[in-house]
């Protein structure tokens, strides 16, 4: 997974656990709780709370009106950047929740209904949940940093000694089911990649095929941790795939430690835990500032 899906998925999955309310409430639904001159009425509060209740949530009153008061953060700074939501993008992320349930459109309804949540307390919170990845898209991602230093010593130590050789390498398939005894067979007589093709004309349906140079960190860790101990020339145990069975030669190997892969790995890591502290930051800056009146 690279950064950039990182990023994707933690905006599904803001999106995929999202509901609530805002819309249009009675004149008589009394204000609880303003942020920033925002009212947060107690018919809000009551809707989270249900809606808590459908998705296990047991903070009760507390975790439902903490959560109104930082989507109200969420919403005024989205509006404060610019950042606009459609109803189309609403109706979007709505629609893909009840296929996330398995359920139709209508049938979500249903289900909110059925627990006392009119849908536009869902809709409300989407709303929210969008503005605010769409924040971090522009004012958080931008300040994720990440040493390109300490990825390197990070993968360093993760590199075993047998993943560091660079190969070169023709793959020695004997295609069909029963032929372990002619693939070993092939294997105790094999002098080297020079011969290789040459060798597999004395048999039937033998495919041979350069691969071509592969770090020891390209190719699965039991593949690589019996390449580390061949030489050139050497060829691997036959290994059942699709087709038949495998064997690698090594036509060529040096040592060369290459941090790529792994450093791609850590990368991903590194940028989502960095991510998941920008966003963390900047929204306790915003409740550190923000006017908030119980």
């Amino acid at each position: 997974m690279t950064f950039a899906d990182f990023r994707r998925a933690t905006a599904a999955l803001i999106l995929a656990i999202g509901l609530a309310a805002s819309a249009a409430l009675p004149a008589y639904a009394a204000t609880v709780v303003t942020v920033n001159g925002e009212p947060i009425s107690d018919v809000q509060v009551d809707q989270r709370m249900r809606l808590f209740r459908m998705e296990g949530n047991n903070t009760g009153r507390n975790g439902a009106l903490e959560q109104l008061i930082t989507e109200a953060l969420q919403n005024q700074e989205a509006k404060r950047l610019g950042i606009t939501v459609s109803n189309a993008q609403v109706d979007d992320a709505f629609l893909q929740i009840a296929r996330n349930l398995n359920v139709s459109r209508d049938r979500l309804q249903q289900m909110l209904q059925q627990g006392g949540v009119g849908a536009e307390t869902l809709q409300a919170r989407l709303r929210a949940a969008i503005a605010w990845n769409a924040v971090a898209q522009s004012a958080i991602m931008p300040n994720v940093q990440i040493s390109e230093l300490e990825l390197d010593q990070q993968a360093a130590q993760k590199v075993a000694d047998y993943q560091n050789f660079d190969y070169i390498l023709k793959e020695v398939t004997f295609i069909g089911n029963g032929r372990s005894g002619q693939a070993n067979n092939y294997r105790a007589n094999f002098a080297g990649c020079d011969t290789a093709v040459q060798l597999s004309l004395t048999y039937n349906d033998v495919a041979v095929v350069d691969v071509g140079r592969r770090h020891a960190t390209q190719v699965p860790d039991a593949i690589a941790r019996e390449l580390a101990g061949l030489n050139t020339g050497g060829i691997t145990k036959p290994r059942a795939v699709e087709s038949g069975l495998s064997m690698l030669a090594v036509c060529e190997k040096v040592a060369a430690q290459d941090l790529t892969f792994v450093k791609g790995g850590l990368r991903d890591e590194a940028g989502s835990g960095a991510y998941e502290r920008e966003v963390k930051a900047y929204l306790d800056r915003l409740r550190a500032q923000a006017k908030i009146i119980r």
